[in-house]
């Protein structure tokens, strides 16, 4: 995580959005979720970097963006990323996002009608109703989690993300994960990330599938807890011109558990087919 470094800036509403670009060729986005942050797209863009120009983020409340006080909510990333896309002079590139990073992609391209070449969706959000009861939970009591002492919080998101993955994360990934979080503004906007999601941004466009004019790609976890896979099987009959992969062995941070299969199927969707 100490390399990891994101050393370009974007001022969305007068607040500091990190970004990389990596690689040579078409243009592909890469959008992470939550808790997460593109620290743990790392393997998926070191090998796509080889095939296409790569750009990636962190999200407004994440990584190393701005996690000062703010609107962090679905409501907001599909406007940063349509900023964002405006700012790098690209037109329909290819995208991939995972988690609500897959909810953000679905947004910009229903409800901001942003073209794509190809969509790739790795175990999003996208059909409610969606949110556990930790999420529940944070959302009533915010301030008192805010509030607990420091290594009560690390404990919480460490517990917390382990539930993510059905194999067990090595340190590198955790400390990755842990590090935004447990930095200054860290915690606050742990929980307040949280406390802001709302299904309701989902709901926005759950009859509106059958616009996505985009060939999409669906990649999902098949022990997925966080997401049963049986919401895979959904959404793929929502999306008309999709095609669903399960990979095994896997949970909802299949991008850490097992990239190389992610990314071979990434390959044979944008290159070989």
């Amino acid at each position: 995580m100490k390399n990891w470094k994101l050393p370009y800036s974007y001022s969305y509403d007068n607040k500091e959005i990190k970004y990389a670009i990596k690689g040579k060729g078409e243009a592909l986005i890469l959008v992470h979720g939550t808790p997460w942050s593109s620290f743990n797209l790392r393997h998926l863009i070191n090998k796509l970097s080889s095939s296409f120009k790569v750009y990636y983020f962190d999200l407004l409340g994440y990584g190393q963006s701005n996690k000062k006080d703010a609107d962090v909510s679905l409501a907001v990333q599909n406007k940063v990323l349509k900023e964002l896309i405006s700012h790098w002079g690209l037109e329909n590139p290819y995208i991939i996002g995972h988690d609500f990073g897959g909810t953000t992609v679905l947004r910009s391209h229903i409800l901001d009608k942003i073209n794509y070449k190809k969509i790739v969706l790795i175990d999003p959000v996208a059909i409610s109703p969606w949110g556990s009861p930790f999420f529940k939970h944070v959302e009533k009591h915010e301030e008192a989690f805010a509030q607990v002492p420091d290594y009560i919080h690390k404990a919480i998101v460490e517990a917390y993300i382990k539930t993510a993955a059905y194999q067990e994360l090595n340190k590198e990934t955790i400390e990755g994960i842990l590090t935004p979080w447990t930095a200054e503004d860290g915690k606050a906007a742990f929980y307040r990330q949280i406390a802001q999601a709302s299904s309701k941004y989902t709901d926005e466009f759950q009859d509106k599938f059958d616009e996505i004019k985009s060939e999409v790609l669906i990649l999902w976890g098949k022990k997925d807890e966080w997401i049963p896979v049986e919401q895979a099987y959904k959404l793929h009959s929502h999306i008309k011109n999709s095609k669903l992969v399960t990979i095994e062995d896997t949970g909802h941070l299949v991008i850490e558990e097992n990239p190389d299969s992610l990314y071979k199927e990434i390959r044979k969707f944008l290159i070989d087919n």
